[in-house]
């Protein structure tokens, strides 16, 4: 008898536990003890193993390489299929074809959206909207469980203080409150309560700093002391599991020497026995294989580090199913480390309701929820809201929809690169380019022209190794040729909307750049293009923080658009013709060079600080000869094309005292001729501790929209909770003393009062 009849028969026998959730604990833990007791060591191992796909063809998933192993019973799950037919097919050789039955899990990277992408992650985080976030994160697990997918790799919830890394555009930017904030807004969002069929289970990623690699560059080495692990980098993590995250992904590098996937401290002491989490862990793409890279040992090794750490499953490496029955005979690993393992896997399928219903997310009549008008229509809005306008010299934006306008440059007309990296099922013959979004906008009542001006890079190599996913094409004209086009179509146009940038695979996995300023041949267009004297607005594309330090001096108007998802177009034409006023506010700090790397707000002073009002080099002081220390472009940034005022901020009282809360309220005006929305932020400063505390923390934020000449208070709530952290002896305190409280309109320009904590 097959499990899915086995669960039906026990839920009447045990209906009556059903209503409680001791009860259906218990009902879960007894139906799990059955089943393990039947299963053999290699089915049980099976359990641990997550290959990816291969190329399934409906109807003939048996006669697959992973379908033959899916009917012997050793694979637990598997991930990036596409098609909920081949999903459905494999599902069935999984519960009709294999010994006892028991169904697969299956996932994808479905990073930003599916079919409807929403703006990468760094961008999404731009909008400081928790509503909007947790929304795009809603509409992709409902699409990616229409097309059979019960799993996502997402949210990635690493602190990053260092744009050369590439997969800065996979997270939430450089601050640990404003991550936190969103990683519990994507797992909610994802998961939901995780008992319909449109509720995917989210798996938080990496486990752990990863965004805090050496040099910038990917899969490096990560050192750092717990003291700023604790307070730095590990409250997003904890605050996704802490929000229910039902799994969580093991990073590549080494936490404290260990590589995460082996270290016991990581996964077991910390996640599981500080934090409580619950689910299960699983590793990145074969990294308990590269473990031996690491100087762990053979794959046997490895793989018997990895269990007993406290990793669950095994990605693509083949360690567990290929070597832990061996390592069980040698006394390296034992039965107990294995069955908990098990155990934790089966859990998460039987508490989506796969033993009830194996073809739960199988159903073949919700292809129709997928790249819905609807979706499309909140992807656009909020698409729109992540845009973050950096400069506006003399009003240029929002431009008008008459006479002609000239979109130029090599991210004008590509559908390509609009959804960004790891938007592995997108469909890139239904989206606009830049060139399409502009001339839909404007109709009849202007004219829309168009030239390249230039190639993504002057070195074809480079620009072969970025396009790997075949999303560009290299124009075979020369960059003398393409430079001429675009100034003759320049020549006739009224106003400039030059399209620059990154192309998606700039940035992403494997995409980490030591230069991060414009390639030469787009600076060269730029140059000629300003030379016209016409009006030009830059639209900036990237998947990070990057070098504008030229452009900021030289080009009157930039628009940075990240990589805005399938309908970013549509949304950056909503902006530029000003039918959207842009919001966005910079989630990580934009440097003036790479050699201010890493810089970002909430940095620990030093004992020779430069005084706020240095405009030069000062000797003996912490500064550069050659560059300023500040950003060229500050943490929570943004321009509107309206103008807010903040008043004074008046405190309910200058003293707190324990188990007691005071108020901060500040008086926020539209003083401009638009309606628009501002982002109220909140920093405080501890001033005197029993460890060095940073210049500055963001501890809340309010995004408000406002009409022209309308006044709105914003009152924020200061706890003794929000003044605590991680001591010297990593002890959760909060520390009697003086304390700053900033608000403003980012994390530079702020107005400060002092209060005292009693």
């Amino acid at each position: 008898m097959k499990l899915h009849k086995i669960f039906a028969a026990s839920v009447l026998l045990a209906s009556g536990l059903a209503a409680s959730a001791k009860g259906t604990e218990a009902e879960m833990n007894a139906f799990i003890n059955d089943l393990m007791g039947k299963m053999t060591l290699q089915e049980k191992l099976g359990q641990l193993n997550l290959p990816a796909s291969d190329d399934i063809v409906t109807g003939e998933a048996k006669n697959s390489n992973i379908g033959e192993m899916v009917s012997k019973g050793e694979v637990g799950g598997v991930f990036n299929i596409a098609g909920v037919e081949k999903i459905r097919d494999l599902q069935r050789v999984a519960v009709e074809e294999s010994r006892l039955g028991i169904p697969l899990l299956f996932g994808m990277d479905v990073i930003h959206g599916y079919k409807t992408v929403f703006p990468i992650p760094l961008a999404l985080s731009c909008s400081w909207d928790m509503d909007a976030i947790e929304r795009s994160a809603r509409i992709a697990a409902e699409e990616a469980s229409a097309a059979g997918i019960a799993w996502t790799f997402s949210p990635m919830v690493d602190i990053s203080r260092d744009p050369r890394w590439g997969r800065m555009s996979e997270g939430s930017g450089e601050d640990p409150y404003l991550g936190s904030e969103i990683a519990k807004a994507m797992v909610k969002g994802y998961q939901g309560n995780l008992t319909r069929n449109d509720e995917i289970l989210a798996c938080v990623k990496h486990f752990a700093l990863y965004g805090a690699s050496e040099a910038g560059r990917d899969y490096n080495t990560v050192d750092m002391s717990r003291f700023r692990m604790y307070n730095e980098y590990f409250p997003p993590y904890k605050a996704a599991v802490d929000a229910g995250a039902a799994s969580v992904m093991t990073s590549f590098n080494t936490v404290d020497g260990i590589p995460a996937t082996g270290n016991r401290w990581l996964l077991t002491d910390l996640l599981r026995g500080q934090w409580g989490f619950d689910g299960f862990v699983v590793t990145d793409y074969t990294a308990i294989a590269e473990m031996i890279e690491h100087g762990m040992g053979d794959l046997q090794d490895v793989s018997a580090l990895a269990l007993k750490a406290g990793t669950d499953m095994d990605m693509v490496a083949n360690g567990f199913v290929g070597t832990l029955a061996k390592s069980l005979e040698e006394g390296k690993v034992t039965m107990a480390e294995i069955d908990e393992a098990v155990r934790r896997i089966l859990e998460a399928k039987y508490r989506i309701g796969l033993f009830e219903n194996p073809y739960k997310y199988a159903d073949p009549s919700r292809k129709n929820e997928i790249y819905t008008p609807e979706k499309r229509a909140e992807a656009r809005r909020i698409a729109a809201k992540t845009f973050v306008l950096l400069k506006n010299e003399g009003d240029i934006l929002p431009i008008q929809k008459k006479g002609t306008i000239a979109v130029i440059g090599p991210m004008g007309n590509t559908r390509a690169n609009m959804p960004g990296t790891w938007s592995v099922a997108a469909d890139l013959n239904n989206y606009k380019s830049v060139y399409e979004g502009i001339r839909d906008a404007v109709g009849d009542k202007a004219k829309v022209v168009y030239a390249k001006g230039s190639n993504l890079v002057a070195d074809p190599r480079l620009e072969a190794d970025v396009t790997m996913f075949g999303r560009e094409m290299r124009d075979s004209r020369s960059e003398e040729e393409l430079l001429a086009e675009a100034m003759e179509v320049a020549a006739g146009a009224d106003v400039i909307i030059a399209a620059m940038g990154e192309s998606s695979e700039f940035s992403g996995e494997s995409s980490s750049r030591s230069d991060l300023r414009l390639p030469d041949v787009q600076k060269r267009l730029m140059e000629k293009l300003l030379a016209t004297g016409k009006p030009v607005v830059m639209l900036n594309f990237s998947g990070r923080p990057t070098v504008m330090t030229w452009e900021s001096e030289h080009v009157p108007a930039i628009l940075n658009v990240w990589f805005g998802g399938s309908e970013a177009a549509d949304a950056i034409a909503d902006v530029v013709f000003g039918d959207v006023n842009p919001s966005g506010r910079l989630s990580a700090t934009m440097p003036r060079n790479e050699g201010q790397i890493p810089i970002y707000y909430n940095h620990f002073n030093t004992g020779r600080p430069l005084a706020k009002d240095a405009d030069k080099f000062v000797k003996f002081r912490s500064n550069y000869l050659d560059v300023p220390v500040t950003p060229l472009y500050p943490f929570g940034y943004g321009l509107s094309y309206t103008e807010f005022k903040y008043g004074d901020i008046a405190l309910s009282s200058d003293s707190l005292k324990d188990g007691e809360t005071i108020t901060a309220t500040v008086t926020v005006t539209n003083t401009g001729r638009r309606k628009g929305d501002e982002v109220v932020q909140l920093y405080i400063r501890d001033l005197v501790g029993s460890v060095s505390r940073p210049v500055k923390e963001l501890k809340g934020f309010e995004r408000i929209t406002l009409n022209p000449g309308e006044s709105r208070d914003v009152t924020f709530t200061i706890t003794p909770d929000m003044l605590k952290f991680y001591n010297f002896n990593l002890e959760y305190v909060n520390e009697p003393g003086e304390f700053d409280l900033m608000i403003g309109p980012n994390s530079s320009d702020v107005t400060t009062v002092r209060f005292n904590l009693k």
